[in-house]
């Protein structure tokens, strides 16, 4: 199963650093390696979340997401994104922009750096929506219960989150303009920028994610009448099979996938040029760390981990909310790559190991409700 599932990502790594060593050496290499323990150590996070969405779709959008999809992952947004970003800010064309990655590597750092607050809107708003739509729903089984079950009242004040998420978003652009003006900064001009990136980042998690719901919703009663054939089949003694996405709301359903992976990208692409200013061994140490995020995606979803250990995914969440705040922050200030990496790897490692608390209650639990005993688990 490893083997099987793993795979392409293992073949994958041994290309990589093999095209890292001819290219620059054992230097290289290691920078390469290094690059790759970046990007999964950032995005294990995304992998839980993608396969809480992923195992709503049918085999064949399964497929898609991970082909084409890892197509956009590692070509669009850990090579072509980079150039874009360049090519925007600076006014180049697309060639320029190329030709100025590759031969001047000084001045493509300063420009990628110099666009980071507004690609740090842009990817902490829509990743902080992410995480106040979940905290604000209101949810049989509880991870933090005294924390959720307060906010999933809340949450039935209509379009809560998007309030909130533009008032962090309007603090968020005032220090900073105010910050860059006090000390004379080059982003002095930029409060305006972030502004509107961020709104941009609100307006395409709307967008998307609204597109998703409203074919979700479509499918109801044809997935009621499926589920009436299941339940036919059931009393004849034959197999049932769980109902997958499919159609539009697929689509859409993987559209919202692949922003949602852009918007986790954002910290990896800007955190590599603490590392390198070389685009071309960013790509490779990115692209194969995007390859394991995808594989423990698939693992994730084949393997039924989330079903087995139900507190993932609320740990995934606020890990998200956490990267949300931390894009925010590096509007303004910088945080180490390090920092970012390990507040999702311990608030994933506390809901693993809550999950499995909870697993070896449960039988213990006797006449106790799932509910009272999923949030009896980590409530002080």
């Amino acid at each position: 199963m490893i083997l099987k599932t793993f795979g392409w990502s293992f073949a994958v790594t041994a290309l990589g650093l093999v095209a890292a060593i001819f290219y620059g050496g054992w230097a290289a290499f290691g920078v390469v390696a290094i690059l790759s323990i970046l990007e999964i150590s950032l995005s294990f996070d995304n992998a839980v979340v993608n396969a809480g969405i992923l195992k709503k779709m049918n085999a064949f959008w399964q497929k898609i997401f991970l082909t084409i999809g890892i197509l956009i992952a590692v070509f669009g947004m850990r090579l072509v994104f980079p150039v874009v970003i360049v090519a925007v800010s600076a006014s180049l064309g697309p060639i320029e922009a190329v030709d100025l990655a590759l031969t001047d590597k000084n001045r493509y750092q300063e420009l990628v750096t110099d666009a980071h607050p507004s690609i740090a809107a842009f990817g902490g708003m829509f990743l902080l929506m992410i995480f106040l739509d979940f905290i604000f729903e209101d949810r049989d089984i509880k991870w933090l219960g005294w924390l959720e079950r307060p906010l999933a009242k809340l949450g039935k004040v209509d379009v809560l989150s998007v309030c909130i998420a533009l008032i962090v978003l309007l603090i968020s652009a005032i220090t900073f303009g105010a910050h860059a003006h006090q000390h004379g900064g080059t982003h002095a001009d930029k409060a305006e920028t972030v502004l509107l990136s961020g709104i941009a980042g609100l307006i395409t998690y709307l967008v998307v994610g609204g597109l998703s719901g409203f074919f979700e919703d479509k499918l109801e009663e044809e997935e009621e009448r499926e589920h009436e054939a299941e339940e036919a089949a059931e009393r004849a003694g034959k197999p049932k099979s769980a109902v997958k996405l499919a159609g539009k709301a697929a689509f859409f359903m993987f559209l919202y996938l692949e922003v949602l992976d852009a918007s986790f990208s954002f910290d990896g692409v800007i955190g590599a040029f603490a590392i390198t200013n070389d685009i071309v061994l960013m790509a490779l140490g990115l692209g194969i760390g995007a390859m394991y995020v995808r594989s423990l995606t698939v693992y994730l979803v084949r393997e039924g981990t989330l079903d087995d250990y139900v507190y993932l995914e609320h740990g995934a969440h606020y890990a998200i909310g956490a990267l949300a705040i931390v894009l925010l922050v590096t509007i303004q200030y910088e945080i180490n790559e390090f920092i970012t990496g390990m507040i999702g790897v311990v608030l994933i490692g506390a809901s693993f190991w809550s999950s499995v608390r909870r697993n070896k209650r449960l039988p213990v639990a006797g006449g106790e409700s799932e509910k009272d005993e999923t949030e009896a688990v980590f409530t002080p």
